[in-house]
């Protein structure tokens, strides 16, 4: 599909275009980034969502249902719509979601776009995506990745690794037990770089993307790659933690965590997530796509990072919806 887009005052045009985007997931983490930086633009937005009582009720957003089993209702809702912004997934497997219906429910997604006349996919990824990977969350996000391709509607693929800002989950909770725990457990030698962004530089590369026409895979990274090791002391220090940070062997990570967890009535990490991020699968060699250095972000919000626990089955399993 070939289309021209110019960009006049922050806002997309191109011929048929609309004014509407959809965004998924729009109250969710990077979706609210993305809806907000769409509305700064000037769109109009629509969200179909899981989670429709998260919706003010002054919201400029017009709210959609999100049933993957409803396939005439998706394309409805996608009617009219110039872009898709997509951020659906999971992270883990819970209550009967996994992610081989993840993936699905993602083809599904695309197919009602194309037939709803979408013009443009956005779709957030993951860096490292691999048909081949032993990991289910990897292998399927690649899956997706050709789920896309194989649409036929002009796309781009945004590849972040490690998300921070905003209500971001993984560095508050490293905070939370930074400031209530007195020992704080890194895996290995914790030499394993990181090369998080910041989730609105996340949201400004989605709305630049969108006011492409051409095919794109771009790695979603900011300027700094700081070991973990690095990244949790640093952590401790501008939360002013007195926790001592120690290694351990890796196989007792995912079993820590667990139990952390299990009193915590929530998933902390994941096996499959420590071996991505311990195998460098969190980091590249690419160039900076992001602006926000993590240092720097941390030193401004250090204060109160970690003042309450995020809870992820709370936020995404408990309240119905992704």
């Amino acid at each position: 599909m070939t289309t021209i887009a110019t960009t006049t005052m922050g806002t997309t045009t191109r011929p048929g275009d609309t004014g509407l985007d959809v965004v998924t997931g729009a109250f969710s983490y990077s979706g609210a980034a993305i809806a907000d930086a769409l509305l700064d633009s000037g769109r109009r937005l629509r969200t179909i969502t899981g989670h429709p009582a998260r919706a003010a009720q002054d919201s400029a957003i017009e709210v959609r249902p999100l049933d993957f089993d409803d396939q005439l209702g998706l394309v409805k809702s996608l009617e009219g719509a110039t872009t898709l912004y997509n951020t659906y997934w999971v992270r883990f497997a819970h209550n009967g979601v996994d992610h081989d219906l993840a993936v699905a429910n993602s083809r599904s997604l695309f197919h009602a776009a194309k037939r709803a006349g979408v013009q443009r996919i956005v779709h957030v990824s993951i860096t490292h995506p691999s048909i081949d990977s032993p990991m289910p969350y990897f292998r399927g996000k690649a899956l997706v990745e050709r789920a896309l391709a194989e649409a036929d509607v002009s796309y781009a693929v945004l590849r972040p690794g490690i998300l921070f800002g905003g209500e971001g989950v993984l560095l508050n909770n490293i905070a939370w037990l930074l400031r209530h725990l007195p020992v704080f457990a890194v895996g290995g030698r914790g030499d394993y770089r990181i090369r998080a962004i910041h989730v609105n530089d996340l949201a400004r590369l989605c709305v630049e993307k969108g006011a492409e026409s051409h095919d794109s895979v771009t790695d979603a990274v900011g300027p700094e790659r700081p070991t973990f090791l690095k990244l949790v002391r640093s952590i401790a220090d501008v939360v002013g933690s007195r926790a001592r940070v120690i290694r351990v062997p890796p196989s007792t990570v995912p079993v820590l965590s667990r139990l952390v967890g299990l009193g915590l009535h929530d998933v902390l990490l994941t096996r499959d997530e420590f071996r991505a991020m311990a195998d460098g699968l969190a980091d590249t060699d690419g160039p900076a796509t992001g602006t926000t250095t993590l240092s720097g972000w941390l030193s401004a919000h250090g204060a109160d990072l970690g003042r309450t626990y995020a809870n992820e089955l709370e936020r995404h399993f408990r309240s119905h919806g992704s």
